[in-house]
């Protein structure tokens, strides 16, 4: 994206009035075209884009060149509904965001997740439940995503790190912020070796209303959502039910009937999430739904579809020199960066699929390895 495009969508995310998804409808009329969109507005005179119209013809330039200075530290990204890796789970949500931020690895917004999510005052049990999950279901190649709040979410953070894998998380304030104060060196080390996510420009504060949109996004980029411990108002349950209305799978640790963290799971499970006990049964039932996104992904990222001859393609020459440059030992995803002088979003992607169909595994410290035939 040259540096007009990325200040058009600068100037779009922070315009009053708009929204993701007035922005998404002005982006499909402008054939995709940032710029030709907010040009559009500006010489309009529809009622309702005044606020917006006003925005436009007197930004606060402030504000957009410090976006630009926040963008331009290595690691940072704007990942825009319009470009090729967007997640494609999110693009069948309700309101789905126009663009992210994100620090960190982007590309792993790709790969198969599942939420963990709970509630903040936590028992010492659900916690431990909490990593024990977090670490079989991170080593069974899922990637672990939450909020980073306090208690069941931080702790599923953290195990997934402490295993030397990464996690995904999605905030309620601008990217270059931490909620709460408290996880600023968990915050540090999700960028390091994972995502840290947001929809809400650099600077922004911790509000409210901010935490149900946020909880949409860790829902709708998960395959499933796995609720351990949460009260009958715990905004876990918020994340469940958009998970649910978005037709993901929802699951639920249960407790004692004594615990009043978890009535709210008791709850859930009444009202037909699944009960599990075991992340083998989580992984069992989020199989076919992993291999559906691998599909999804190889036609967005190759275009090549189902009825495709089977023989020499694109693709299956990328792939093919991809695990010649693997060779039969343990490689680091930057290693193969070097190697093939490939982006390292485009390999993710492409070391995904191979996973998959079950040609290489994913080992701790973002390694792979092929397998045997």
């Amino acid at each position: 994206m040259d540096e007009d495009q990325l200040r058009a969508w600068l100037l779009a995310l922070r315009c009053p009035g708009l929204g993701p998804g007035g922005l998404r409808a002005r982006l499909a009329d402008a054939g995709g075209d940032m710029a030709k969109a907010l040009d559009r507005i500006v010489r309009g005179s529809v009622p309702s884009e005044a606020g917006a119209r006003d925005w436009l013809r007197r930004p606060d330039q402030a504000r957009l060149d410090e976006d630009l200075l926040w963008l331009a530290h290595p690691g940072r990204r704007l990942l825009c509904c319009t470009d090729a890796d967007f997640p494609p789970p999110l693009e069948t949500i309700p309101q789905p965001p126009a663009a992210l931020f994100v620090a960190g690895d982007a590309s792993l917004l790709l790969l198969p997740q599942i939420a963990i999510v709970g509630a903040r005052q936590a028992s010492p049990g659900g916690l431990a439940n909490a990593r024990a999950f977090a670490r079989a279901l991170g080593q069974a190649g899922l990637l672990v995503t939450s909020g980073m709040a306090d208690g069941i979410d931080g702790s599923a953070h953290v195990a997934a790190l402490d295993a030397g894998l990464p996690t995904v998380a999605v905030v309620g304030t601008g990217a270059d912020r931490v909620y709460p104060r408290k996880h600023q060196a968990l915050a540090r080390r999700i960028v390091e070796r994972g995502a840290l996510v947001s929809e809400f420009p650099p600077g922004t504060p911790a509000r409210a209303d901010h935490f149900p949109r946020r909880n949409r996004l860790i829902a709708g980029l998960a395959l499933g959502t796995l609720v351990i411990e949460a009260g009958l108002r715990s905004g876990s349950l918020i994340t469940a039910r958009l998970a649910a209305e978005q037709g993901r799978e929802v699951f639920a640790l249960p407790g004692s009937i004594h615990h009043p963290l978890a009535r709210g799971s008791h709850q859930l499970i009444r009202d037909g999430a699944r009960l599990v006990e075991e992340p083998g049964e989580v992984i069992e039932a989020l199989g076919p739904a992993a291999r559906a996104l691998g599909a999804d992904l190889a036609a967005r990222l190759g275009g090549e579809s189902p009825d495709a001859p089977i023989g020499e393609t694109p693709i299956k020459a990328a792939d093919d020199t991809l695990m010649a440059a693997l060779g039969h030992d343990p490689v680091a995803l930057d290693e193969l960066v070097a190697r093939l002088g490939t982006p390292a979003s485009e390999l993710s992607a492409r070391l995904l699929l191979l996973e998959l169909e079950g040609r290489i595994g994913a080992l701790p410290g973002n390694r792979y390895q092929r397998l045997a035939p």
